[in-house]
């Protein structure tokens, strides 16, 4: 792998990353909630479930890869049109966080708990299972060696995102009101989404280097 391509690679994954999604949903309402302790616990959870689905994608996908070219260009066509679809999405919502939706009174779970439900929704969320099967393998240079990218990548991927959950549930909660504002995060939608369909265009372009 190049560094122009680890760059890019690194740019896609940290605004995959950092976009709203169901992970970045439960640390804001964990953020909250409890204390820095526990989302540190959960974001942790986080990483342990995503280098399963990145382990579970490179072992089912990397020997295909590097034999067909007809699928790695049906993979990198779903994963740039997944690409697009999520920014056209984000250019359509006018909604916000719902953060009071979600309360749950005064029930009170430990941090096993947490840990567990962080856990299980980091490997049954389709968007890190999308980006590991679909965007992922795009970036591999299957001329070089795939495991020292693997861990190269993956750990880029699980630094961006715990640090990324941790900061998110922060700031929660120092801007509660922030996030409850319509406005605003209807114009971080629209840089989102913008970006997105960009990456999505920019992925269509990479090739196959087999």
């Amino acid at each position: 792998m190049n560094i122009d391509t680890l760059l890019l690679y690194l740019v896609v994954a940290f605004f995959y990353i950092t976009s709203p999604g169901p992970a970045i949903i439960l640390a804001i309402i964990n953020g909250l909630r409890t204390d820095m302790k526990t989302v540190a616990i959960t974001s942790l959870a986080n990483s342990i479930g995503l280098f399963i689905l990145s382990t579970a994608a490179i072992l089912g996908l990397g020997l295909i890869l590097t034999t067909s070219a007809t699928l790695f260009i049906i993979v990198k066509s779903i994963g740039a049109l997944y690409l697009i679809y999520l920014g056209i999405k984000f250019l359509r919502n006018r909604g916000g966080f719902n953060i009071d939706e979600n309360k749950e009174g005064n029930i009170v779970k430990t941090k096993k708990q947490y840990f567990f439900e962080a856990f299980f929704l980091a490997i049954t969320n389709p968007k890190p299972i999308l980006f590991f099967t679909a965007i992922f393998p795009q970036f591999l240079d299957l001329n070089s060696a795939i495991a020292p990218q693997f861990f190269i990548m993956t750990g880029a991927f699980l630094f961006i995102s715990f640090f990324s959950l941790c900061t998110y549930a922060y700031l929660a909660k120092r801007s509660k009101a922030y996030l409850s504002n319509k406005r605003s995060v209807n114009i971080i939608n629209k840089i989102t989404g913008g970006i997105f369909i960009f990456m999505g265009i920019g992925l269509l372009r990479l090739k196959n280097h087999a």
